[in-house]
């Protein structure tokens, strides 16, 4: 996989198209980001760089609420690219 800007906006699509609100804020975070689940708010290290952000997200992802029938068809191909398939 490539670290690149437009990974990156997929995968914000994603979470922001699931209700979400992805913020870059600048703070403490051990982990590169903090969740506010009751107002569905996403607030990632500014600091970070591309990969960076990418490789939060794609930790971030999977313990999200998502629902994949409510996504537009490029943010569900996505998601179903970054999520692992359980048998």
């Amino acid at each position: 996989m490539k670290y690149t800007e437009s990974m990156l906006e997929k995968m914000e699509r994603i979470v922001a198209e699931s209700g979400y609100i992805v913020r870059y804020e600048r703070g403490h975070f051990q982990s590169g980001y903090c969740m506010l689940e009751h107002r569905k708010v996403v607030v990632l290290n500014k600091f970070l760089q591309t990969e960076g952000r990418i490789l939060t997200l794609m930790d971030l992802i999977p313990k999200l609420t998502i629902n994949s029938e409510s996504l537009s068809p490029e943010a569900k191909k996505a998601y179903e690219d970054l999520t692992p398939k359980y048998a």
